[in-house]
This record gives structure tokens, C-alpha cells and sequence, in this order.
């Protein structure tokens, strides 16, 4: 009994941890170092397109100036060739801050199909997607892909595009819970597929071993909810 506790304890830790993401998030080599770092450096610099991931998106955006997010796939043909498109309209928009225009805009990328819970949590449908940013306003570009069309509409068009509702957006209450459910359903894939090629137990009985502790955690929490709003005796 003290073992099957302990097993369980172990698994619900392991749901809790963040789980390495498969596929084509395992890009190695110097590419994949000079893009973390760039995407972790929150200053721009005047010639590239910053780097977001689920680590550094939310603490960049803190920086009280307006984003154009590309939502991209390394497979995308169309993401391909604009490309070198999107470099030319990151150089410009970044070039003219140095001269400290009203607006400044930072230009950014995601890898959408390895970050897929950001990818939810904007209801990113298609690739490439584009999206404004400024504050917890956040608008999604719908025009033609053109570097002019673009940096019109992230300095000057923008205000011709409604907003997208704050309750279904990004940053409010519904995209939120589509995040989470997402790195949730993550963690749980990483933790089954750790029990067959790590632990060699065999697809049924990982998928046993997940029930019983999702069982166990419910039961948990009805027990601790229980106690929480057991009703009280009065006293005299």
C-alpha cells in the first residue's frame, strides 16, 4: 500500500513538471542557442525578428510596446517565402526606434506548431497568423501579406480592425483555460510516453497507472473540498 502511495505521489509530481515537447521543438545545434538567446533578450536589435516561446512570451510583452506576432510552422510553404519578407518589415519597424516615434513596434515569431499552447491560447487556426499586440489589446491581421500592407496596418491601419473580444481572447479568462488544458494534455502524453520507453510498462498499463492517479487525485480533492465546506455547528 505504502509502494502504490508512493507511485502515485511520483506520477502527480511528474504532471506538475513541465514536460519537454516532441517533434519539432528538437531542433539542435547553433540555430537553436542563437534563437534562444535572441528570444530571451527583451532589446531588439535592428536587423532580426525576435524569438517567443511559452518561457519568455508574457515577461517580453511586459515591456509597454506594441507586437506583430507571426504564428509560423517550420513546414508551412507560405511561412517559407515570407520569411525574408517579415526580416525586411522587423528591420524597419526596429530601425525606427531609435528615433523614438510614438508608436514602436517589436516584431516576433512563434513557432506555432511546436508551441501549441500558445497556439490555443490564441486560437491559432492556420499558418502563418499575424496578431498586434499593444497591452491586452489584441488585434489579428486579415489583409494581404506584404511587408507594406503590414507595417501600415501595425502603425497606422490597426485602429480600422476591432479588437478581439477580451473574454475570448489571448489574455482573458478563455484563452487562459485553453492554454492550460493544453499544457495539461501535454504534461499527460509526456508522462505516458516516459512510462513506456523509460519504465518499459507496456501502453495498457501506463494508461492504467494514469487513471489510478487521476482517481487518486479526485479523490483527494473531494476530500479536501469536503472539509473545506462541511457545515459548521452552531454555537450559543
Amino acid at each position: 500500500m505504502n509502494h502504490f502511495l508512493r507511485l502515485l505521489t511520483t506520477l502527480f509530481l511528474l504532471l506538475l513538471l513541465p514536460t519537454a515537447s516532441s517533434g519539432p521543438t528538437q531542433r539542435g545545434g547553433a540555430g537553436t542557442s542563437q534563437q534562444q538567446q535572441q528570444g530571451d533578450n527583451k532589446t531588439p536589435s535592428t536587423s532580426g525578428v525576435i524569438v517567443l516561446n511559452a518561457q519568455n512570451f508574457d515577461s517580453n510583452l511586459r515591456d509597454g510596446k506594441v507586437w506583430l506576432v507571426e504564428f509560423y510552422a517550420p513546414w508551412c510553404s507560405h511561412c517559407i517565402r515570407f520569411a525574408s519578407t517579415y526580416e525586411q518589415i522587423a528591420h524597419q519597424l526596429h530601425s525606427q526606434q531609435k528615433y523614438n516615434p510614438p508608436r514602436q513596434v517589436n516584431v516576433a515569431k512563434v513557432d506555432g506548431a511546436a508551441e501549441r499552447a500558445l497556439s490555443s491560447r490564441f486560437s491559432v487556426k492556420g499558418f502563418p497568423t499575424f496578431y498586434l499586440i499593444d497591452g491586452w489589446t489584441v488585434r489579428e491581421y486579415n489583409g494581404n501579406r506584404s511587408a507594406e500592407q503590414l507595417i501600415k496596418f501595425a502603425t497606422e491601419d490597426y485602429v480600422q480592425t476591432e479588437p478581439v473580444p477580451f473574454l475570448f481572447g489571448p489574455f482573458g479568462p478563455m484563452g487562459q483555460a485553453r492554454s492550460m488544458l493544453m499544457q495539461c494534455g501535454s504534461k499527460v502524453v509526456g508522462v505516458y510516453e516516459g512510462l513506456i520507453q523509460e519504465k518499459k510498462m507496456s501502453p495498457l498499463m501506463a494508461m492504467s497507472v494514469l487513471c489510478a492517479v487521476f482517481m487518486g487525485v479526485g479523490l483527494v480533492m473531494i476530500v479536501v473540498l469536503g472539509f473545506l465546506f462541511m457545515p459548521k455547528p452552531k454555537s450559543d
